[in-house]
C-alpha cells in the first residue's frame, strides 16, 4: 500500500468558524473542511528555508487512506486495508475500552471510586488505531483521560478497575487513580493531572531509545514512544519546546492529538488563533497529519506509517485525531455546554458502528462472533468489578512509601518503621 502521508495543502485564512462548520453537508466531521490534493508523500519533503519560502504548508491528510468501498460482488480480499484478525482484534480493544469506561460510570455513581472520572468514550478509534501497533517495548504517555490507554497497551482489566478502587492490587497499588495509571511492565509512563506534564517525560523516553540506540550501540532499542494530549495543550509552552526537540534529534516519537474539539467547557475553535493544530508540525519540520479520529481504519493506516518513521530513525510525526467524546469532561460534568445538534451530529459516527459496519460489508466477520466477543468483554468487567471490590485498601503506612527520598529520614525509622506513627516524630526538627 502506498503511503499514508501525502499531500500539501494550501490554506486560506479564516475558512473556517465557530458555529458553522459541523453543518458543512461536505464534511465528514467537525471542522473538516479541506479539500487535499494528492501527491507522493516523497514529494513534500523540503527544506525548512524552501518550508518558509513557500506560501504552501507541508501537510497531511488520511481522508483518501481508506479505499471507497466496493460492492461484495467486485470486492477482492487483496484490497482490505486489514485482515479478518486484525479486525476482530480491533473490534475487541474498542468494545473493551467502552465497556470499561460505561462500567467505571456504574461505580462512580455508586461510590465505589472517588475524585475525578474522565471518560474516554467515543474516542476509542484512536487509542486502539495507535497503540495496537505497538511493541510491549513501546512507551505510552497519557493524559488524565487514561484508562483505555493503558487498556489498549495490555494493562489487565482487574488492575485497572482496582486502581479506580483505591485498592491495593491496583497498576499503582491504589496510589494514582484515574488520572495516574502507570505500568513498567507494560511502558505505561503515566497519566498527568495537569495539562501538557507528559509531553516532555514522553520526549525524555524517546531520548532514551535514540541514546540506547546510537550511543550505548544497542541495535535491538529501536522502541517508540507515543505522546497522547489534547487540544487544550496545544497552546502550552511545553507543546511547543517538545516539538522542537523532538525534530532537532530527530526523536522516535509520535505526538498524537486527540482533539475532542472540547477543553472541558471551551470549544477549540475559541481558543486558539489556528484551530488547525497539524499545521504546527511543519513549523519545525516534521510532518503534521489531520486524520479523521472516529474512523479506527484511518488513524490505523496513519500510525502504521508514523510509527514506522520513528522506528527507522527518520523522527517524530504531529498527528490531529479529530475526535468526540459522547460524555462530558468528567463524570462531575452535567455536559450542558456543548450544543445538543452537535452531540447527535457525533453519535451517529460511533466509531465501533463504523468499523463493524466495515467488516461485515466485506465479509470479514459474522454478527455471532461480535456477540461473542461483547459477551466476552461483560463478563470481563464483571470480573474486574468483583477483583477489586474484594482486594484490600492500602495500609496507612503505605502513604508514605516512595515519597521520601531517604528511607531513614522522615519517612521511615532506623527500626524500620513509620517515624510519623511516633509520638515524639516532630521533636527535634524545627533544626532540620
Amino acid at each position: 500500500m502506498a503511503s499514508a502521508f501525502y499531500t500539501i495543502n494550501t490554506i486560506q485564512p479564516g475558512h473556517r468558524t465557530a458555529n458553522k462548520t459541523f453543518n458543512n453537508p461536505n464534511s465528514p466531521f467537525l471542522g473538516s473542511s479541506r479539500k487535499l490534493r494528492l501527491v507522493p508523500f516523497s514529494n513534500t519533503i523540503q527544506s525548512a528555508a524552501s518550508v518558509r519560502r513557500q506560501s504552501t504548508i507541508v501537510a497531511v491528510s488520511s481522508s483518501d487512506v481508506v479505499k471507497k468501498k466496493k460492492t461484495n460482488s467486485s470486492f477482492s480480499h487483496s484490497d482490505l486495508l486489514i485482515t479478518r484478525e486484525e479486525g476482530l482484534e480491533l473490534f475487541e480493544d474498542m468494545v473493551l475500552g467502552r465497556g470499561f469506561e460505561d462500567m467505571c460510570a456504574q461505580m462512580y455513581y455508586r461510590g465505589k471510586m472517588f475524585g475525578f472520572v474522565h471518560l474516554y468514550n467515543g474516542q476509542e478509534a484512536v487509542s486502539t488505531g495507535f497503540i495496537k501497533l505497538l511493541t510491549k517495548e513501546d512507551s505510552v504517555v497519557s493524559t488524565y483521560r487514561d484508562h483505555v490507554h493503558a487498556l489498549s497497551k495490555g494493562v489487565p482489566a482487574r488492575q485497572v478497575m482496582s486502581e479506580l478502587f483505591g485498592k491495593t492490587t491496583g497498576c499503582c497499588r491504589g496510589q494514582g487513580g484515574s488520572m495516574h495509571m502507570f505500568s513498567k511492565e507494560f511502558n505505561v509512563l503515566g497519566g498527568f493531572a495537569f495539562i501538557g506534564e507528559g509531553i516532555p517525560v514522553a520526549t525524555g523516553a524517546a531520548f532514551t531509545s535514540k541514546y540506547r540506540r546510537e550511543v550505548l550501540k544497542e541495535a535491538d532499542s529501536d522502541h517508540v514512544t507515543l505522546a497522547f494530549f489534547g487540544d487544550g495543550t496545544c497552546n502550552n509552552g511545553q507543546f511547543f519546546e517538545c516539538l522542537n526537540m523532538a525534530a532537532l534529534w530527530k526523536l522516535p516519537i509520535v505526538f498524537v492529538v486527540e482533539n475532542n474539539l472540547w477543553a472541558i467547557g471551551m470549544s477549540h475553535l475559541r481558543a486558539t488563533s489556528d484551530p488547525e493544530i497539524w499545521k504546527k508540525g511543519p513549523a519545525f519540520g516534521m510532518p503534521g497529519v489531520h486524520v479523521d479520529g472516529m474512523d479506527v481504519l484511518k488513524v490505523r493506516e496513519v500510525a502504521k506509517e508514523a510509527i514506522g518513521r520513528a522506528r527507522r530513525g527518520e523522527g517524530p510525526t504531529l498527528i490531529e485525531c479529530e475526535t468526540y467524546r459522547f460524555r462530558g469532561h468528567s463524570l462531575a460534568d452535567p455536559d450542558e455546554l456543548r450544543d445538543p445538534v452537535e452531540k447527535s451530529h457525533y453519535a451517529t459516527r460511533d466509531p465501533i458502528t463504523a468499523l463493524k459496519k466495515y467488516m461485515f460489508e466485506h465479509n470479514l466477520a459474522k454478527e455471532d462472533e461480535f456477540k461473542a466477543i461483547e459477551k466476552k468483554i461483560e463478563e470481563m468487567m464483571e470480573d474486574a468489578v468483583e477483583f477489586a471490590d474484594a482486594s484490600p485498601l492500602p495500609p496507612r503506612p503505605q502513604l508514605l512509601e516512595n515519597v521520601f527520598a531517604d528511607p531513614k529520614g522522615f519517612g521511615i525509622g532506623p527500626d524500620g518503621r513509620y517515624r510519623c506513627e511516633d509520638p515524639k516524630f516532630t521533636q527535634g526538627t524545627a533544626h532540620v
